[in-house]
């Protein structure tokens, strides 16, 4: 592997989260659910699963403002979760890849919504998500 592509690996690694898509409004991650993330039943935690959301969630909308002609740096300096709303269908096991895939529903002035889905590699859905978000401008400063 040479330094460029190495460097581009550890780009697309975030806190064990890989980005296989970005486009404009979508986000699509792996992830491989790590032991220190299960819950006492031996299965991905609730609570690691509403943070998986959160993070994918926040990241979508710097796509939707890429995808409108303005980096994300100039158009939203910085977001705030308003609301998750989590429906969990299915267990995700040790060591099993998952899809994290962020689509964004709407992104306004100042708000932004999106929906969020984990899945297994088969398809089947682990957990489905509205995420609402705060959507910070940036300072005139």
């Amino acid at each position: 592997m040479s330094a460029t592509e190495r460097e581009r690996s550890q780009a697309r690694e975030w806190r064990g989260i890989r980005v296989e898509a970005a486009e404009p409004g979508r986000l699509l991650c792996r992830f491989t659910v790590p032991s220190r993330l299960l819950n006492s039943g031996g299965f991905l935690h609730g609570g690691a699963t509403a943070s998986l959301i959160h993070l994918v969630g926040s990241a979508v909308f710097h796509t939707a403002a890429a995808g409108a002609g303005a980096p994300p740096s100039t158009s939203t300096s910085s977001s705030s979760p308003l609301e998750m709303n989590i429906s969990y269908l299915d267990a995700a096991f040790p060591d099993e890849e998952i899809e994290i895939e962020a689509k964004v529903l709407r992104a306004g002035k100042a708000v932004g919504v999106a929906v969020v889905e984990l899945k297994k590699k088969s398809g089947k859905l682990i957990a489905q998500a509205r995420y609402s978000n705060y959507l910070a401008p940036s300072s005139k400063l």
